[in-house]
């Protein structure tokens, strides 16, 4: 990074790298969970497993987004010498850096299922669930903006929340920039005929 460029990493890539993990990691806890007959047996923990799914996607997706609103519209714009982060860097240091979270996660999962079956693991994938869902928002700002979002890479490293209090605005850039799509996605490249 010469002559004062920043690393930007994509807001929406960020959001969305945790997803993938909770989201398995939870069905594979649900799936354990299911073996153990627990305290409140199958049934209930099923069934409250699934409330827990529903809570913790909504409570997830809707988290946080007056501050992401606020930080949207307070985008300045990525200088030449800003260095975009790939999609697949982004992701990989951010799995990297709460990789203890998300054992820890698993394993209480697992372990809540001695109690109640299931649930943990489903609270634990209804958090996957609803970063999908806030990247997709995100996404959706980004197409009505006509812009991409990106924060500052030494700003993730205090706390590697996008709209952590560490981060004091984002870095915009045109809507073909990147290596993701409009909500974090991979690029699809259209077929050569």
């Amino acid at each position: 990074m010469t002559r004062g460029g920043q690393g930007l990493a994509r807001v929406a890539v960020v959001v969305r790298a945790g997803a993938a993990p909770l989201w398995w990691l939870g069905l594979a806890a649900a799936g354990i969970g299911v073996l153990v007959p627990g305290l409140t047996g199958r049934r209930i923990g099923v069934l409250a497993g699934a409330a827990l799914f529903v809570v913790a996607a909504a409570a997830v997706a809707y988290a946080r987004r007056r501050r992401y609103t606020a930080l949207t519209r307070s985008t300045a714009r990525a200088g030449r010498h800003d260095v975009l982060q790939d999609r697949a860097v982004s992701t990989r240091n951010w799995r990297r850096g709460h990789r203890w979270w998300l054992l820890l996660a698993f394993l209480a999962g697992v372990g809540s299922a001695f109690a109640v079956p299931a649930a943990g693991g489903m609270l634990l994938a209804g958090c996957g669930a609803g970063l999908w869902l806030k990247a997709a928002w995100i996404g959706r700002l980004e197409r009505a903006e006509e812009v991409l979002l990106w924060v500052r890479v030494d700003w993730l490293r205090r706390g590697g929340r996008p709209a952590g209090p560490a981060v004091k605005s984002y870095r915009s850039t045109g809507i073909a920039a990147g290596d993701a799509a409009p909500g974090g996605s991979r690029r699809r490249t259209p077929a050569l005929v």
